[in-house]
């Protein structure tokens, strides 16, 4: 007995040494290369490991209320950490960058920030979105047709109804569903996050990127939330990315930062 008491004192002592050297963080898929980046960093400047999990925001806290262990929590949207916060899931809540909408469109869309209304609207066009609530990328766009409909009334009741919700959706993701739209022709133009623009340059060359003119864009703010009973150095990470080094990092990968220090002139 005494055997059995002390192999699980060790187990658990072995289960928190781990735990002290590792920080899990959940995280928006539109961060998943910049979350690598500083996952690099932190660990070559503290020794700890940050282990990544990613994918649509919504799903991600519907995850985390279910009972899966993380201790950051980062998303395309202040609502999901907000709604942790307020069911006392998560002890803290920061917004930590933003983003911006674009428009990716295969050249025979003819896209152009000019035409931009009028080439959403036009029936030709096939349109690809996320999907509403559960990826925000989703609710940033619904919410950019309703401003079009203040210019074009009428315009958002076409775009609901021709939009076809082809990321973030409750089924399996095989291979990768933008890419493979616009190349087959599925759809014409994606409404995205303009952070991606480097990765589908490598992917579709000629694939025009159209940041959504001001009038009418909307968001996106990305909010992170230290989980209750996270690893201590959680907030530490958090720390890290919130400075001035951390927000140079996010302008490095397409991120807007929301503070940096006034550059001496």
């Amino acid at each position: 007995m005494r055997i059995l008491v002390l192999a699980m004192i060790c187990a658990a002592w072995m289960i928190g040494a781990a735990r002290a050297d590792e920080i899990h963080v959940l995280a928006a898929g539109s961060l998943r290369d910049v979350i690598g980046e500083f996952g690099e960093r932190y660990n070559e400047a503290t020794g700890t490991i940050i282990t990544t999990g990613f994918g649509p925001s919504g799903a991600l806290r519907e995850r985390i209320e279910k009972g899966e262990r993380a201790d950051l929590f980062a998303s395309a949207d202040m609502g999901h950490p907000l709604k942790l916060l307020a069911d006392r899931r998560a002890i803290r809540v920061d917004m930590f960058t933003h983003n911006a909408l674009c428009a990716f469109a295969a050249p025979r869309a003819g896209l152009t920030s000019a035409n931009f209304i009028d080439r959403l609207l036009d029936s030709a066009v096939k349109l690809g979105t996320s999907t509403p609530k559960a990826d925000p990328a989703g609710d940033y766009t619904w919410l950019m047709f309703r401003h079009m409909d203040t210019a074009r009334p009428g315009a958002y009741a076409t775009l609901d109804q021709k939009a076809q919700k082809i990321v973030g959706g409750p089924g399996p993701v095989n291979g990768d569903p933008v890419a493979d739209g616009l190349k087959t022709g599925t759809i014409d133009v994606m409404i995205g996050y303009c952070s991606g623009r480097q990765r589908m340059a490598k992917v579709l060359p000629d694939v025009v990127a159209v940041e959504v003119p001001k009038e009418i864009a909307a968001g996106p703010e990305y909010g992170l939330a230290i989980l209750k009973d996270a690893n201590p150095r959680a907030q530490d990470l958090a720390l890290f990315m919130l400075s001035a080094e951390g927000q140079q990092i996010f302008a490095q990968f397409g991120f807007a930062p929301i503070g940096l220090p006034t550059s001496d002139k």
